[in-house]
């Protein structure tokens, strides 16, 4: 078949365009090194457990991105990068591990290992802890990750497979926390674990304070009531510059099939009733995080995403960056 120069010409043309509209997309979505602080803190994730979408799904949160109307979401992890002696540490060990390792390269001023110089971990609940799996011998081949955790998750992981095997194999090497007592990371960054009640079948249940000098960080994924915490959560957010918190369900009946009193979380309705009357200050502390699918504060433009912002609170989204 000829193909006249003009055409074949045309034809390159648009497919210059077309790899530049791609090109200039991506490039929109990830942040570089040279647009973030020299440590600072990375959403890579902000759903529950399952992830979105998730296994069994017929919803039309669900369909939305079987049918391309979003965008796949990762299950809730962060990063605490510093690039000034050129590592990061993670907050949770997530089944999306693999993308959200890939994920922390962007931010990172140089070519930075895959192994990251330590894994917190809250509790043994799956979209915390079973990313694990990734660092052993049929994966990463990981040497000697720092992974921190409380006592009861320490012993758990020691004695059941295949957790057992990546310490016998030294993938990895456990670290044991405990409650209110303070981790030192580097001379100015810190790590302390706080107690919450949650439904810990295997493991204490801890949320985190990360602190630098300048900033602190608080980090709830779960938890089942505040009232149910020994400590009081206004109390907490007063302390803090930022508060990630249990975002999971936003109201009763969210699931219809499901009795929601076998997977307590505070709603997102109950806590905002609850912050009510925080000064403005500490209601712009607050963001919610780990939604679950059915969750309408993962869609941007839902009228509960607006009202949220509305009354001073927000969503914390993947790529949201928290200088520290």
């Amino acid at each position: 078949m000829i193909i006249s120069l003009k055409r074949f010409r045309l034809c390159h043309f648009f497919v210059f365009v077309s790899i530049m509209i791609t090109y200039k997309t991506l490039a929109q979505n990830i942040k570089t090194p040279n647009n973030s602080p020299a440590i600072f803190l990375v959403v890579l994730g902000n759903v529950q457990d399952a992830g979105y979408p998730q296994i069994g799904c017929t919803k039309d949160c669900c369909k939305a991105y079987w049918q391309h109307q979003q965008t796949k979401k990762l299950v809730t992890s962060l990063a605490l990068v510093d690039n000034t002696t050129n590592q990061y540490w993670l907050f949770e060990a997530t089944p999306d591990i693999s993308e959200e390792l890939q994920f922390v390269q962007h931010y990172t001023t140089k070519s930075t290992s895959f192994q990251p110089a330590g894994i917190f971990i809250t509790h043994a609940h799956i979209g915390h802890y079973t990313g694990l799996m990734q660092l052993g011998r049929e994966a990463l081949g990981a040497k000697n990750i720092s992974v921190f955790t409380m006592p009861r998750l320490q012993t758990y992981l020691q004695n059941n497979g295949p957790w057992s095997q990546l310490v016998a194999l030294n993938n990895i090497h456990l670290q044991k926390m405990q409650a209110d007592e303070t981790i030192a990371l580097t001379a100015s960054i810190s790590v302390t674990p706080i107690l919450v009640p949650h439904r810990d079948e295997y493991s204490e249940t801890v949320g985190f304070v990360i602190a630098t000098s300048r900033k602190k960080v608080l980090f709830i994924p779960d938890i089942d009531k505040w009232e149910k915490c020994d400590k009081s959560i206004i109390a907490e957010i007063a302390k803090v510059d930022i508060a990630l918190i249990d975002g999971t369900f936003y109201a009763n009946g969210e699931l219809p099939d499901r009795d929601m009193k076998e997977i307590p979380h505070p709603f997102v309705a109950e806590s905002l009733a609850l912050f009510s009357n925080l000064p403005q200050k500490d209601k712009a502390k607050i963001y919610f995080i780990h939604f679950n699918h059915t969750n309408p504060l993962l869609n941007s433009k839902s009228k509960e995403r607006q009202d949220l912002l509305l009354k001073g609170f927000k969503a914390a989204d993947q790529g949201l960056v928290i200088g520290m």
